[in-house]
């Protein structure tokens, strides 16, 4: 049997510990050869000290500089093999000054970056393939972008990977804004203006979640879930007031137990929802 090989396409820093963390560790643990595609630098995350990308003092190249060291910092907790940085400039939110910018990730031309992506599949020829859904799990411009780019490469290339998007069930969905709810609550009581509740709400659109009979792969992570906590802090100047920090490890690790998946291509003839995301190929 060929080596097995998977690949994830993200468009941030930051990204692949958060949907992906666990997964990727998990094969590491298991042999797996693991290539990480970030698409974009990361300029528009907040800066070291906490200043947005609409702040006087909030320096893009500066931003870009620490997200580099924390990405490798947690490509090496999660054991990937391969980074492959694509350089584009971070977009910021739809609508933003940001998506314009020269070397803007959202305004370079999907062909173009679909190429770059297409010559790294070729050279690793990846069994499966993670990114995001077509709205681009939550709306980001750049996250629609990795959509579009990692479809036309599968265009270009002489086989046939399987493909899996991200994804939240509705009912896993649910119990997170249950416990975002209480959070909220708590926080209420505590007499503190901004609540749990309506910061997640400004970032997570309506469709964020997927019905659960669509989930196509369900993967245990149980057994590596404190390493995507080390993950995720490992990226602190974007994650460490995050709702999942907060919870500490602990709490993070009893409710972080999987990640999900929806199948695209099918060159398996997989049926139903599986529990290896290499399911068919050993």
């Amino acid at each position: 049997m060929s080596q097995l090989t998977f690949l994830a396409v993200h468009a941030h820093p930051d990204d692949e510990a958060s949907s992906t963390g666990g997964l990727y560790r998990l094969l590491a643990n298991q042999g797996v050869r693991t290539v990480l595609v970030t698409c974009t630098n990361g300029e528009c995350g907040d800066s070291p000290t906490g200043a947005k990308p609409d702040a006087d003092e909030h320096d893009m190249d500066e931003v870009a500089a620490v997200r580099k060291v924390e990405l490798e910092n947690a490509v090496k907790i999660l054991g990937i093999d391969r980074l492959i940085r694509l350089g584009y400039r971070d977009s910021g939110m739809m609508g933003w000054p940001h998506n314009s910018h020269d070397g803007s990730f959202w305004g370079t031309p999907v062909d173009e970056a679909a190429k770059r992506l297409a010559e790294i599949l070729m050279e690793e020829r990846p069994q499966v393939i993670v990114t995001y859904n077509e709205i681009g799990f939550y709306g980001h411009p750049d996250h629609i972008q990795a959509n579009r780019i990692t479809l036309a490469a599968l265009a270009m290339i002489d086989y046939e990977p399987t493909l899996y998007y991200n994804a939240i069930p509705d009912s896993v969905f649910e119990e997170m804004r249950k416990r975002w709810e209480e959070e909220d609550e708590a926080r209420r009581e505590e007499g503190k203006a901004s609540t749990a509740l309506e910061e997640v709400e400004e970032e997570v659109p309506e469709q964020m979640s997927t019905p659960d009979d669509l989930i196509s792969a369900a993967i245990d992570i149980s057994s590596v879930n404190s390493v995507k906590f080390d993950a995720l802090a490992a990226h602190a100047s974007q994650i460490a007031d995050s709702f999942w920090m907060k919870m500490g490890r602990e709490a993070f690790c009893e409710t972080n137990k999987t990640e999900w998946f929806l199948r695209v291509t099918n060159p398996q003839n997989l049926e139903g929802c599986v529990t290896d995301i290499f399911a068919g190929y050993r």
